[in-house]
């Protein structure tokens, strides 16, 4: 089979596609045949070594979705022709998703319905399991609370945007001017430029003065930011940043307000099974989909990581081998 290895940590020219053997799956482990894995910034940090896989020659990829092809002696859950989607599997343990075929955990995937899209699948697992994980399982989301999205066209915050929406609560989300329309389809009842110099007073008016919930991607930007919009008792997931020492210039702001900073990574869920169960019924339910902003083959998947790292998207990248 064809599978995309690095045999050294780099840029994206350390990515090359050769042939190796077809997996066997353990015990507890199924082959997956790969429609589509999505491609993720974590994709990127085991590649330049900022993250270290378990040993080198080393095949990326997080996500995936595909057809069972085989399954280990003590997988009773699944068969042969099953669809699946999953996360976690290319994550410093196991070999990951940008290859024609795949072993994964079998608590990692859970079945994909009938009537759910592959592609969409195969780049649903972080981006969608973060954010529920952010906002149902951390943030306890509410129906008719407000609930801010920083980022709404990126891949977690294009999710978070219709997970919120789906219990119902009124979703704000920021967003450069030409993903406005899509946002709004998406479920955002109001969308705000990211740039404006007015963005605080524009949230403050358009949620009576403060929202409930604030799903934030980049705390070195916006964690004072938050305390200043947010609604008393409010609730902020962190969940990156681009520089690793946020900090506030005015914490009494947030003392004030009894807000409470809840910061998660996805490696710590107890259950994958848990969210990307929820993430079917929703995409089943007509609830959620991925937007799929391009889809790439494996020999351009250098040039698909380059994209993740740098370009303006909306939604997500795949790679389809």
């Amino acid at each position: 089979m064809r599978a995309v290895r690095l045999s050294e940590h780099g840029g994206t020219e350390v990515l090359g596609v050769t042939d190796v053997d077809r997996p066997e799956p353990g015990g507890h482990e199924i082959l997956v045949e790969v429609a589509a894995a999505g491609v993720n910034p974590v994709d990127t940090y085991f590649r330049d070594g900022s993250y270290t896989p378990a040993g080198l020659p080393f095949t990326p990829g997080v996500d995936i979705a595909g057809t069972v092809a085989a399954v280990g002696e003590f997988v009773e859950r699944f068969e042969a022709g099953d669809r699946v989607f999953g996360t976690g599997i290319g994550n410093g343990t196991f070999q990951g998703s940008y290859a024609e075929y795949a072993t994964v955990p079998e608590d990692r995937i859970v079945e994909l319905p009938d009537g759910v899209d592959l592609t969409e699948a195969g780049g649903a697992g972080v981006v969608a399991g973060t954010a529920w994980r952010a906002l149902i399982d951390h943030a306890n989301l509410d129906p008719a609370e407000y609930c801010l999205i920083h980022g709404g066209s990126g891949g977690v915050g294009h999710a978070a945007v219709q997970i919120a929406d789906a219990v119902s609560a009124r979703v704000l989300t920021t967003g450069s001017a030409d993903y406005h329309d899509t946002l709004s389809e998406l479920g955002a009842e109001t969308v705000l430029d990211y740039s404006r110099d007015d963005l605080a007073d524009a949230v403050l008016d358009a949620s009576d003065g403060g929202v409930d919930v604030i799903l934030d991607h980049r705390l070195d930007d916006y964690l004072q930011f938050d305390a200043e919009v947010a609604a008393e008792s409010a609730r902020v997931v962190g969940i990156g940043e681009n520089d690793p020492d946020p900090g506030f210039t005015n914490s009494p702001g947030a003392r004030a307000k009894d807000v409470c900073y809840q910061f998660m990574s996805m490696f710590n869920t107890p259950d994958l099974r848990v969210p990307l169960r929820g993430i079917a019924h929703l995409m089943e339910q007509g609830e959620l989909s991925i937007e799929v902003a391009r889809s790439y083959d494996l020999d351009e998947a250098g040039e698909a990581q380059r994209a993740v790292m740098e370009d303006s998207f909306m939604g997500k990248l795949v790679i389809e081998p």
